[in-house]
């Protein structure tokens, strides 16, 4: 009987609610029951056919039921309607939800495993907005790059200034007659390839796939009071396929991309914090049109987290909401820990800012109901594939504040994989001596979604896996043993604190490795308490100990000094007193007094822009504050492990292509410390200060002894006829691998190793580098910088490699037959100065006159040595120096000729 009386009850509140402008979700929420589960919905419309509707309401109110006729509803942010039978989700858009700012982000949930398309991977983030427009529903994106206060003319002028971006229009299904309360078809939305991976896929696969709507359907839905949270998987297909291994068939494929549609934090008490350019943050950044500053036309604001301390008064405190990191539960038992120590490194550079604990770290359950791309969970992910080998840790912020708000870092099993193999790779070293950092690099894409900032990459797997190679070679350790183990746990730890660095808003630090003495690196006492480096937002390289020194740490296992006052610029609070502010530009006197100490040298920052060709302090891959002693260091362990390879280093059974890999690995690493010595040369130091009391400079340029010493080491242990020295036993070991199916193929290239020309072209790309105009215009520059005297010049450089490249020549001790190598390097320089003397290089003024000048001078040597020591040449050098005369004298006449 009570239950009859209920159901009355319930109709009632329902009918007086439809008739009289509220709607159907205001009865439920009054009665706190589900109206369909107490089967009253035949009571109900047969009230509502009644006369005291019109016939259009009760149309629309008809259509509205037999839409959401048994689907199961789900009440949140935005109420869903969804039909797993039919394949379809409805959303249900209140009129007051119409034109109000929501966040979308989007995130490739599975992916392929090669060619760029990895499961984890952040595709877009945006600010967007429903608008209604007579039957249909926009979908808009929100331009921020330009604002003005809502109270200034200058407001009015914006919209028509600068579009906003409608990225569909969608047919409204139904409106409720008296709620106004809109029903779309999220299939209109989500399943017409809403992020762009059709022209993404063409671009990273080269083949044309096309969207199968009849493939493709959705997968998880929910709805909380705060968030959306969708999956909609895409079914590709392509006539013709393309080159890849992972899939059964290339002609078709599957993505499963994530979407979580949130409301925008407003009103929470952020306040959005001024970046400085003296610390390393990514910001957000707009034009602000209601402000009239000639010097500065954007306003940029720090991404970081809100945190706020629970206890205010107190100078360090709990803050009231953690930063909590999830460890997804696909991550191998064995990582976890180094994972966990990882994340809370930066609980010490917190406490400086005035939080305790500031980091939690969580781990997901096996039964977890919910998903690592759901914006409310901030994740450590794994990922497998065949050829990324890469971390990364994107953070998605408030695009109006700077606030971030989630947080999802990826890490692909390879990165630890390669380390583990270590010594027994099966793939060839990358043999490209330079790498660029990949977080900041933007790769321009033809979709608006997708843009390509791995971090860590394939150069840090190479650089791991010679740590664990050196451990082996040097150390005599085994891939099962604790000094592997123990390195392993060092870098997975330190590849992670660098990952949360990006994601609590920090940019590289390329300055960082800089902090510490050469003879500093390895004492664990500063190590363990001050740094291993600066910065953990470094790219650092294994700090392997050259002979005869204990072993230190490999790598970093606290944050450093420039880390801890990153977080204190990003995330202290204006003391107690100043507490009522309200503008982030009151904050500014405040900030000003924490960045003033940005000249101190440990404190050093210079991040992606600032580290190409010029400043040898900034550099990928370096080691301690002279990096003239740490490359001789790696270099000489180099040539170690060459001797140590020599020695029948392979197992018994073990293939010889194995071999062929770890030779190549030490090669590699050996030139890569080479080219870090070139940089010296006409290299400046850069700092990004300000004006203040003290004389420092912006720019240094590196002293004339340092360049000396550099070119010194480069011809010692580049272009010296003893550089390489490899004992033909060793070289006729080094064979090929000779599988060959998916994953594995047998590289068209010699079955012998071609050691003069992998060493040529190492050689090459050091000499070029150190030749090119940009280098050779900023030596001409650095001599009006300098005193007179102080500067490396033009006519040095070139007077000291051509006596070191063609010393047989120039400056015999006896006579002697100049070696293959050396040949190679020297017809190398030869042509060099002769496309600067004929103008085929961009090379400048000065730099031409004296290739010629050198071009003479070494003529005039080569014809006085062949006239003095023709018969005691053997047939490869007489020919050589032959031809290189021929060539000089050809060259020298055709500039004459064309003058």
């Amino acid at each position: 009987m009570k239950d009859w009386i209920l159901k009355l009850v319930i109709a009632a509140l329902f009918l007086y609610n439809l008739l009289f402008g509220n709607n159907y979700a205001q009865a439920n929420q009054l009665a706190h029951i589900d109206v369909q589960q107490l089967d009253i919905l035949p009571v109900i419309e047969n009230l509502a056919s009644a006369d005291n509707l019109g016939e259009s309401r009760k149309e629309d109110w008809r259509r509205f039921r037999e839409i959401v006729k048994g689907t199961e509803k789900l009440e949140g942010l935005f109420t869903l309607y969804s039909s797993e039978d039919f394949n379809k989700i409805y959303l249900e858009i209140q009129p007051d939800q119409l034109n109000k700012d929501y966040l979308a982000t989007v995130t490739l949930e599975s992916g392929i495993g090669e060619s760029g398309i990895y499961s984890g991977l952040p595709l877009a983030d945006f600010l967007f907005y429903f608008r209604r427009v007579n039957n249909n529903l926009h979908f808009v994106i929100r331009n921020v790059k330009f604002r003005a206060e809502s109270n200034k003319p200058e407001q009015r002028s914006l919209a028509r200034s600068f579009s906003d971006s409608v990225l569909y229009s969608l047919e409204i299904d139904t409106i409720d007659p008296h709620s106004k309360n809109i029903l779309i078809n999220l299939e209109d939305l989500l399943m017409n390839d809403f992020p762009g991976l059709t022209p993404l896929l063409k671009y990273s696969l080269q083949a044309d796939y096309h969207l199968e709507t009849s493939k493709s359907y959705f997968g998880n839905v929910n709805s909380f009071s705060e968030n959306v949270e969708i999956d909609s998987i895409y079914g590709f297909s392509s006539l013709e396929g393309s080159d890849l291994v992972s899939l059964p068939d290339s002609r078709a494929l599957s993505l499963q991309v994530h979407y979580s549609f949130s409301q925008l934090r407003e009103n929470n008490g952020y306040i959005p914090r001024l970046a400085d350019d003296r610390v390393g943050y990514f910001i957000t950044a707009f034009q602000d049109f209601s402000q009239n500053n000639a010097q500065e036309q954007f306003v940029r604001y720090i991404n970081r987290w809100h945190l706020e301390p629970s206890d205010p008064n107190a100078p360090i405190s709990p803050p009231k909401k953690p930063i909590v990191f999830w460890i997804e539960n696909a991550v191998p038992f064995e990582y976890r820990n180094a994972i966990r120590e990882g994340i809370l490194m930066w609980n010490k550079a917190f406490e400086k800012a005035g939080f305790k604990n500031a980091l939690e770290v969580r781990q997901m359950p096996d039964d977890a109901d919910w998903q690592p791309a759901d914006v409310r969970y901030n994740t450590i992910r794994w990922f497998n594939s065949l050829d990324a080998g890469f971390a990364r840790g994107p953070a998605r912020v408030n695009p109006l504040t700077g606030e971030i708000l989630d947080a999802d870092i990826i890490v692909d099993a390879n990165m630890l994989r390669s380390i583990q193999q270590g010594y027994r790779a099966i793939i060839e070293v990358n043999s490209s001596v330079e790498t660029k950092p990949c977080q900041q690099q933007q790769v321009s894409l033809p979709t608006p979604f997708f843009s390509s900032d791995f971090c860590y990459g394939a150069e840090s797997s190479n650089q791991a896996a010679i740590g664990a190679l050196t451990l082996s070679l040097l150390q005599n350790a085994t891939p099962t043993s604790e000094a592997i183990k123990e390195y392993v746990h060092q870098y997975l730890r330190s590849l992670i604190a660098h990952e949360v660095g990006h994601t609590l808003g920090l940019r590289h630090n390329f300055h960082g490795s800089t902090m510490l003495a050469p003879d500093e690196l390895n004492n664990t006492v500063i190590t363990q308490s001050k740094g291993l480096a600066g910065s953990v937002m470094d790219y650092l390289p294994p700090n392997i100990a050259p002979q005869g020194i204990e072993q230190g740490d490999y790598f970093p296992g606290v944050v450093g000094p420039y880390d801890e006052w990153a977080i204190e610029y990003g995330y202290k609070k204006i003391p107690q007193t100043a507490q009522e502010v309200i503008l982030p530009e009151a904050e500014k006197s405040f900030l000003e007094e924490i960045a003033l100490v940005s000249p101190q040298p440990e404190l050093s920052y210079a991040t992606d822009e600032d580290i190409w060709d010029i400043n040898p302090l900034a550099n990928i891959w370096d080691m301690s504050s002279d990096v003239l002693v740490y490359s001789q260091w790696q270099m000489d362990n180099a040539r170690v492990m060459w001797q140590r390879l020599d020695k029948h280093y392979l197992s018994p059974g073990e293939s010889y292509s194995n071999l062929r890999v770890l030779f190549n690995r030490v090669l590699y690493y050996y030139f890569r410390n080479a080219t870090l010595l070139s940089k010296y040369i006409g290299g400046q130091s850069f700092r990004r200060l300000h004006v203040s009391n003290d004389t420092s400079w912006a720019f240094v340029p590196v002293s004339l002894l340092k360049q000396r010493q550099a070119l010194a080491k480069l011809q010692e242990y580049v272009f010296a006829e003893d550089a390489f020295r490899f004992s033909p036993q060793l070289l006729n070991q080094l064979a090929p691998s000779r599988w060959q199916h998916w994953g594995s193929p047998v590289l068209d290239n010699r079955l012998d190793y071609p050691i003069h020309d992998r060493i040529l072209r190492f050689q090459t790309e050091v000499l070029r580098s150190l030749l090119d105009c940009d280098r050779l215009n900023r030596l001409q520059d650095i001599e009006l910088k300098t005193l007179p005297g102080q500067a490396l010049s033009i006519p040095e450089l070139f007077d000291t490699l051509q006596k070191g490249i063609w010393t047989e020549v120039l400056a015999p001790e006896k006579p002697q037959s100049i070696s293959s190598i050396r040949r190679s390097l020297q017809r190398e320089h030869l042509n060099i100065l002769l496309e600067m003397a004929l103008r085929t290089t961009d090379a400048p003024e000065d730099g031409r006159t004296l290739a010629w000048y050198e071009l003479r001078q070494l003529q005039k040597a080569i014809d006085s040595n062949l006239k003095q020591l023709s018969k005691t040449l053997d047939i490869y050098t007489l020919a050589h120096l032959e031809v290189s005369s021929d060539r000089i004298a050809k060259a020298l006449n055709a500039q004459l000729l064309s003058n």
